[in-house]
């Protein structure tokens, strides 16, 4: 992953696009901090299968197929206007 600073990255856009389309990421930079990811655009879809690996490597465990019984159901009119609980 190549970086570059901000005001490079005004003057080069159009060889940085180039770049990104054949798969580079590139980071944008100012004062040497990075502040933006310049990223090809992904074609296909979402790759669920990169999602799942994620989830598992940071520990998290899902649950398929739980939905709460009562989770399509109406709202009560005064949802937005009541106080919430105490904690």
């Amino acid at each position: 992953m190549d970086s570059i600073d901000l005001n490079d990255a005004d003057l080069d856009l159009s060889a940085l696009t180039l770049r990104m389309e054949h798969g580079e990421t590139i980071v944008v930079t100012r004062d040497g901090k990075p502040v933006a990811d310049l990223v090809p655009r992904r074609r296909g879809g979402i790759d669920f299968e990169a999602g799942e690996a994620f989830l598992r490597a940071a520990g998290i465990v899902r649950r398929p197929g739980f939905i709460a019984s009562d989770f399509d159901d109406p709202l009560p009119e005064d949802f937005l206007i009541r106080p919430l609980p105490e904690a």
